[in-house]
């Protein structure tokens, strides 16, 4: 007896890769498991302004990257007369404007589009170097220890020593904070306080996203480093900062807006939200992190289009196996309900069926005719093809005379198909009768109903196009329903005479 271990493992291995493929595709790129979500992207629009007095210009503006919570999808600039690049330095990305000669008011605008993504990869880049103390002199030097000391007897780590720092620099009544704010930003006393204790820190500057907000400033911050990751800390309540609405701009801890040959540099920002559909997520984020893609979606648009239909085609050979294996419903040809499904998904359900007992019905008239003569099987269907159109060609101008649009899509059904369906059924009917025509036609009907009625589904088609593994899912199942033997549901009215009432 042949082993049937190899079949089962083989089902196996497609469930699992097929639903692991799914999962990877959610998980990585965000796409979601129902249709109709939404995916939001910031939008985000600096304005540097800037007074040139007449000789070359050099604007440095730092810029965002891919982040925690925040994919960069896209971005640009409007500064025309001006050279720009975009410039990867060791303190970070940077924006870069260039002219030869500019004079009088300068506003130049750099935007860009950050997706919100839960599974944004970016890169968790420890410090580079050993911490260099910052240099305080005479009483600062003074004020800055006494804080350090209090902040140690207080704190167990890099995180809690950062918030007790910041704690005193909020307390109104710390003479040791007044004298460092006096001298500096309170951003930069604390780091240079953290420099005494050799604990890694620098001053970011973060964007608090809000919809519709014009003319935001940036609000300092201060990151730490805990031997594995950074923390970033709000310099208002001390903790540390877990906003999903927290863009950080400049996360190197670099000037934020450098100007050569001009004067009176400012930089503000404006923001505005919008949402996008998880296809646009998805090729966004994709193009974006530059790679590889294998799904359907690195398709030119038309070739996307023909597949959105052609993935839903395993569905309805699942529902026809289904049907025949495990109901024992009749149909005329073992996938021909499919297809006519696939064009009442063009025709529309209700002049689709019209539509398909039209011209079967009135193929039937002329296939009987046909048999009457005698041809051979080839000539007698290339017969039957030639009246198919014909009929759809009649059908299809009557529809129009009469003004009956819906009756114009008629043409989406596979006209082979019908032939092979009329001569079917003429061949059924002559053997064994009308009734049986009836109970295959209607099977065939029946099946191609429910068939439509699952591709229409907007799960189903969201599932299908978006996660191609699901492809692996099906023919698992399909697999598994080939290996049944067992009794069809229409067969158990063989036993009712054994039902005792």
């Amino acid at each position: 007896m042949t082993s049937r271990a190899p079949f089962y493992m083989l089902i196996s291995l497609l469930i699992v890769v097929g639903m692991g493929m799914s999962m990877y595709r959610h998980d990585v790129y965000g796409v979601p498991w129902t249709a109709g979500q939404k995916h939001q992207v910031w939008e985000v629009e600096a304005r540097v302004e800037f007074e040139a007095k007449g000789d070359p210009v050099k604007v440095s503006l730092a810029t965002p990257d891919t982040q925690s919570g925040f994919t960069l999808i896209n971005e640009n600039t409007s500064s025309p007369g001006y050279g720009f690049a975009l410039v990867n330095t060791e303190d970070g990305r940077r924006a870069e404007w260039t002219k030869r000669v500019a004079s009088g008011q300068q506003i130049l605008y750099f935007k860009n589009q950050m997706l919100v993504d839960e599974n944004a990869k970016f890169p968790n880049e420890p410090p580079l170097s050993n911490v260099a103390p910052i240099a305080l002199d005479g009483p600062v030097k003074t004020a800055a220890d006494a804080i350090l000391a209090q902040a140690i007897q207080r704190s167990a780590d890099n995180s809690t020593l950062t918030r007790e720092i910041i704690k005193q620099f909020n307390d109104n009544e710390s003479q040791n904070a007044a004298l460092l704010t006096k001298e500096m930003s309170k951003a930069d006393a604390i780091v240079a306080i953290l420099s005494l204790d050799n604990v890694h820190a620098r001053v970011v500057g973060a964007l608090q996203l809000e919809d519709g907000r014009r003319r935001q400033s940036i609000i300092p911050m201060v990151e730490t480093w805990d031997n594995e990751h950074w923390q970033l800390f709000n310099l208002e309540t001390g903790a540390k900062d877990t906003s999903q609405d927290l863009l950080l701009w400049n996360e190197k801890g670099t000037p934020m807006l450098e100007v050569t040959g001009g004067t009176n540099s400012q930089v503000s920002f404006s923001i505005i939200s919008q949402d996008i559909s998880p296809k646009q997520a998805t090729d966004e984020k994709i193009q974006a992190e530059s790679l590889l893609n294998f799904s359907i979606h690195s398709l030119p648009i038309e070739e996307q289009a023909m597949f959105k239909t052609i993935m839903l085609v395993p569905i309805g050979a699942l529902i026809v196996v289904l049907l025949r294996v495990l109901v024992g419903l009749k149909t005329s040809g073992t996938f021909m309900p499919v297809l006519i499904a696939v064009a009442f998904v063009q025709t529309q359900l209700v002049p689709g069926i019209v539509g398909f007992l039209l011209i079967v019905g009135t193929g039937l008239v002329i296939r009987s005719y046909l048999s009457r003569l005698n041809l051979l099987l080839v000539a007698r269907i290339s017969a039957v093809i030639i009246t198919v159109i014909l009929i759809i060609s009649v059908f299809t101008v009557v529809a129009f005379k009469i003004g009956l649009v819906e009756g114009l899509s008629i043409t989406f059904f596979p006209m082979i198909i019908l032939s092979w369906t009329i001569e079917r059924m003429s061949i059924i009917w002559e053997e064994e009768g009308p009734k049986e025509v009836l109970v295959q036609g209607g099977g065939s009907l029946l099946t191609a109903v429910l068939v439509y009625l699952a591709m229409t589904n907007d799960f189903v088609r969201h599932i299908t196009f978006n996660f191609i593994g699901i492809q692996l899912v099906i023919l698992a199942l399909i697999l598994m329903l080939g290996n049944y033997t067992g009794y069809r549901l229409s067969e158990l009215k063989r036993f009712k005479p054994l039902v005792k009432d």
